[in-house]
């Protein structure tokens, strides 16, 4: 038995997974930041809703990932501070971030996010960091779909080209 047999927990990690720890708190800092910021902007309910699931989310992960950096002596990034609340009538209208546009954001961030926990589980080599981007990818796949409702039910969804040509049309 060598030091990668036994419980995970008690396993080093290697350099590739305290880097992607270390980064997901720092991206998650920034996005909690952000997301914060765009509700002051968002007019929509529905929308504001998806910012403070997504803002959950992120503190949520964050929460895990702090404790396996901490278990492993690895220091934490440093956090963005909390944007102030604003009123969105009170932001000049050619300065506001229009609703479209934040979802559009909150969309691809989804999407890089889905990736990136793709990798983590790919180059992990232990079980419990690899789970634990598992739970968080079907989490953003999850919140991805609420999302993408969203668009298309406000007219927000800008598809690509659509294939429309059926088998045997010529």
């Amino acid at each position: 038995m060598g030091i990668l047999s036994g419980n995970p927990k008690e396993e080093p990690l290697h350099y590739g997974e305290a880097f992607d720890l270390w980064t997901s708190i720092l991206v998650g800092n920034s996005m909690i930041a952000g997301y914060q910021t765009m509700i002051n902007h968002a007019g929509d309910e529905d929308l504001k809703k998806l910012l403070l699931e997504a803002i959950d989310t992120c503190q949520q992960e964050k929460k895990q990932i702090e404790e396996i950096l901490k278990a492993n002596g690895i220091g934490l990034p440093p956090a963005s501070p909390e944007p102030p609340e604003a009123c969105l009538e009170d932001i000049p209208v050619g300065a506001r971030v229009p609703d479209p546009a934040i979802s559009a954001t909150l969309s691809a961030d989804i999407a890089a996010g889905l990736v990136a926990c793709s990798q983590v589980i790919g180059k992990s080599i232990r079980e419990d960091v690899a789970m634990m981007y598992g739970q968080f990818h079907n989490q953003k796949a999850a919140l991805g779909a609420k999302v993408l409702r969203l668009n298309k039910e406000k007219g927000w969804l800008i598809p690509p080209p659509l294939h429309l040509k059926k088998h045997g049309d010529c």
